[in-house]
């Protein structure tokens, strides 16, 4: 059922989010700092038995240096440079197996799927530690490390999140200019985290996106993981306004301020996890051109496959000519660019 703003409420609502003046600042340093460190990509071979894509066992070096596993795959026997995609996953997830995920490289495209630090128990493995310790904080990532920026659990996840554009880019096989970001729920926050820190990038895929607009959604649902800060607050009530200023250093509706590259969004007005109002607040301050899906009778799966469609027409118009929607189906007027 309906627990958010109607559909006219949303497209016109605006975050009470704050914008910190030293943003720009904070996350310049930590990437610079990041890049101290060289990317270190390794790529290894794996047989998987499949007979139509080739996948490889990447490692690079994320935040502070650590190492980030991925999987590469591409059409088999592909060597010139591809239109790529880099896929971020959702809360609780990991890269899981090389032969799982294969979608993205079957439809052509070069396909980097970096695994989480540290996640990896919802319903697909991580080989990724997070080496990272952390104070008190209630069980999951939300608010690890969450009395400090510096400290922020997503601060060094959102830093993996650049280094594996930018290790992507690194590979033969990937055309730098053509590579697009893709993620659903907390992979479609690290979309958006990837889209105002990457400033060149071609085409962005945030479906149901997570990390968006945390002073209502602490407050508007109690669905976890959003009620990971309510269950955190309600004990270390004196630290509400001091987690509340780190939070808007990672906020989507921050990150969407500063993106230009072309986006596809997918709301859910049935969405107890990621209530539809925290998505259109990044969406209604999203500063490149822009579409959003609405599914009134989903909830958190948002249009399932129907939004690997839209995914795969985004990305063949903006990383290669061509291409119409898959099965031919025009989308509709109301969703085109803006």
């Amino acid at each position: 059922m309906y627990t958010d703003l109607p559909e006219a409420d949303l497209r016109r609502y605006v975050s009470e989010q704050v914008d910190p003046a030293d943003f720009d600042a904070f996350w310049a340093e930590t990437l610079t700092d990041a890049a101290t460190h060289d990317l270190n990509v390794t790529v290894i071979p794996v047989d998987t038995g499949l007979a139509t894509l080739d996948v490889f066992d990447v490692t690079f070096a994320g935040f502070a240096g650590q190492p980030i596993k991925a999987w590469l795959r591409v059409p088999a026997g592909a060597t010139e440079p591809l239109p790529t995609i880099v896929q971020f996953h959702g809360y609780g997830r990991g890269r899981g197996q090389s032969y799982e995920n294969l979608l993205w490289a079957s439809a052509g495209f070069a396909h980097f799927e970096m695994d989480l630090r540290g996640q990896g128990w919802g319903g697909s493995t991580s080989d990724t530690p997070d080496e990272a310790g952390s104070g008190p904080q209630a069980p999951g990532f939300l608010t690890r490390g969450v009395d400090s920026k510096e400290t922020y659990y997503f601060r060094r996840l959102y830093t993996d999140a650049v280094r594996a554009v930018e290790a992507a880019r690194s590979l033969d096989v990937v055309d730098a200019a053509r590579v697009g970001v893709m993620g659903v729920s907390q992979g479609g926050g690290l979309a958006l985290a990837a889209a105002g820190l990457v400033p060149d990038l071609a085409a962005v895929v945030a479906r149901v996106p997570f990390l968006c607009d945390f002073p209502r959604a602490s407050v508007i649902t109690d669905a976890h993981p959003y009620r990971e800060l309510g269950i955190y607050l309600s004990t270390n009530r004196l630290n509400t306004a001091r987690a509340h200023d780190t939070l808007s250093y990672f906020d989507g509706v921050n990150f969407a301020k500063r993106a230009r590259a072309p986006m596809t969004m997918t709301a859910a007005l049935m969405d107890p996890i990621c209530p539809p109002s925290t998505v259109f607040a990044a969406y209604n301050n999203y500063a490149g051109p822009k579409q959003i899906t609405v599914w009134p009778y989903n909830g958190h799966e948002g249009g399932a496959w129907e939004d690997d469609a839209l995914t795969l027409t985004a990305f063949r118009e903006h990383l290669r000519q061509g291409s119409g929607r898959p099965g031919g189906t025009a989308v509709p007027e109301s969703d085109r660019w803006a």
